[in-house]
């Protein structure tokens, strides 16, 4: 959607319309522009994100209302107006409220994500199910037409970000349902995020702004290196990547490699690209959304990785799903157990290991309805578990030689073995079943052949060689920007030139996305990768 001709008119429009209406209507004028969009997606998707801000509304004016009960009474109690109870009764009282507040939350909360299962997940459990009544002879039922909106998980997530913050007191109660519901409904993170917290993006999101030639500019910038990702470089290498996983027994060998790491740079530029797109658009209108990537291929291990690449995710996991689990009251009675029979180490472990495990089996599942998905998501668990176990050796290794780390070689070994680790762990992505990414992971050493590699056989993936120097020449430009902005952000160090030089990179790019961009009369753009979640 972000690259089709009618939404660049539909963002003209509204930028046009956002700074001429009086600032105070500014954010009502985004409420209609979200629902607009998202009716433009598909004409029953506003119902659902509406039951999703209202539920969640309500829920969080229901919690507010016993923080507020309890407050009160506490004032009673200080004031005089009603007799000091005793601590027992207190401690009672006190009670109540809490269990009256927690069964609220997770009404909410088993509601809205029993709506994102039902959407995404029956057909799943009803092919897993008749797989089983197959096997055993009986007649698999049929899968069912539902309906399942744009970016659910998306906004289901942060909705529940909003509703957890609110249990835990960590943001304000919104009073308003129209300012909630365009926070939930933020049309530009609805495809792929970033998942934004309440108490971050509602500072700059309800506020009065003034058109600011820098932020505006700003934000064009990087809407259209957005489009420069997006069109130039992962539309084009799709066509292969497609090609590729398309027909997984001729496409062995060496070409399993190949295609691997032509996936991971589509899905960089692909993503990525997306974010920037909408962190521009956002920047435009004078709201602030957190970076959702922080140049992840140059990471050192797994675990760096999964803190510069889709943050928003990875964070929103750790605080909602992690942590609550490893200090749960469940975790805490496993930990005792286990250090009575296993000793301190083992208690120590238990409690990480499992919420490790629960925390990727989740994201996987996140990320689609499919077996692949969730063996993604438990092999990064499983490897991050490792990597931890590790981290004594790797101490002792680098204590032993502590010149090593500050030697380019190394720090590149380590950044080429852990982007090799996550394309072979993205191979899940790729090949969308589960035994048949196994075969071609060992396939890529056992069958692998150097006379694989023709001009020819390059060409037969459907891209002449324009677009593989197009694609490696945009390639190349990405590296080199993002090396460029390790200290500072690129944007900074250009406006800082004369306004000619500002002028005519900005136009440069503009018409390389123009004449290189994988579009044109009768192209049907494709929809970011993301979209899918």
């Amino acid at each position: 959607m972000f690259v089709s001709y009618s939404f660049i008119a539909f963002l003209f429009g509204l930028f046009l319309l956002y700074y001429l209406i009086p600032k105070k209507l500014q954010w009502m004028l985004l409420l209609v522009a979200n629902f607009l969009f998202y009716f433009s997606a598909g004409r029953y998707y506003p119902i659902f994100i509406l039951v999703t801000s209202f539920t969640v509304y309500v829920t969080g004016c229901l919690m507010g209302k016993v923080d507020d009960s309890l407050e009160e009474y506490e004032r009673k109690i200080k004031a005089g107006e009603i007799e000091k109870p005793d601590r027992e009764e207190k401690k009672k009282i006190k009670g109540r409220m809490a269990k009256k507040k927690k069964c609220y939350m997770l009404i909410c909360l088993l509601l809205n994500l029993g709506v994102l299962a039902v959407t995404k997940y029956t057909n799943f459990v009803i092919d897993n199910v008749g797989s089983l009544l197959v096997a055993a002879g009986k007649t698999a039922p049929k899968e069912i037409d539902l309906i399942v909106p744009l970016g659910i998980s998306f906004y289901t997530f942060q909705a529940v970000s909003y509703l957890l913050d609110v249990y835990w007191n960590k943001c304000e109660v919104q009073k308003n349902f129209f300012r909630f519901t365009l926070f939930v409904s933020f049309f530009p993170q609805l495809i792929q995020g970033p998942i934004s917290r309440y108490g971050d993006l509602s500072k700059t999101l309800y506020a009065e702004h003034k058109a600011e030639w820098k932020g505006i500019r700003f934000g064009l910038e990087r809407i259209l290196w957005g489009y420069f990702k997006k069109l130039v470089v992962a539309d084009r290498l799709s066509v292969a990547v497609v090609a590729l996983m398309r027909d997984p027994d001729y496409y062995t060998g060496g070409f399993v490699f190949v295609g691997m790491v032509f996936y991971a740079v589509q899905l960089y530029a692909d993503f990525t690209g997306g974010i920037d797109i909408t962190i521009g658009i956002a920047e435009t209108l004078g709201i602030h959304l957190e970076e959702n990537f922080i140049r992840p291929y140059f990471s050192k291990n797994i675990i760096e990785y999964w803190r510069r690449w889709h943050i928003s995710m990875g964070t929103w996991f750790r605080d909602y799903v992690f942590y609550p689990c490893s200090i749960s009251k469940s975790m805490k009675s496993i930990t005792k157990w286990t250090k009575k029979h296993f000793g301190m180490g083992g208690a120590k472990r238990i409690a990480i290991y499992i919420a490790t495990f629960l925390t990727w089996f989740a994201t996987g599942v996140w990320h689609g309805a499919e077996w692949h998905f969730i063996v993604w998501g438990i092999m990064n668990g499983i490897i991050i578990m490792i990597t931890g176990e590790l981290e004594p050796l790797y101490q002792k290794f680098h204590q032993r030689f502590p010149k090593l780390q500050g030697k380019f070689f190394y720090r590149a070994f380590q950044v080429i073995r852990t982007f090799l680790l996550m394309c072979c762990l993205r191979m899940f992505d790729t090949y969308a079943a589960v035994r048949l990414t196994f075969r071609q992971f060992f396939h890529m050493f056992t069958k692998f052949k150097w006379s694989q590699f023709s001009v020819q056989e390059f060409i037969d993936l459907g891209l002449t060689k324009s677009d593989y120097m197009i694609v490696f020449v945009g390639t190349v430009f990405m590296f080199v920007v993002s090396m460029l902005g390790r200290d500072r952000s690129v944007r900074e160090k250009i406006s800082e030139k004369p306004y000619v030089v500002r002028f005519g990179i900005f136009v440069l790019l503009f018409f390389i996305v123009l004449l290189f961009g994988k579009y044109g009369v009768g192209f049907d753009a494709k929809q970011f990768i993301y979209n899918q979640f």
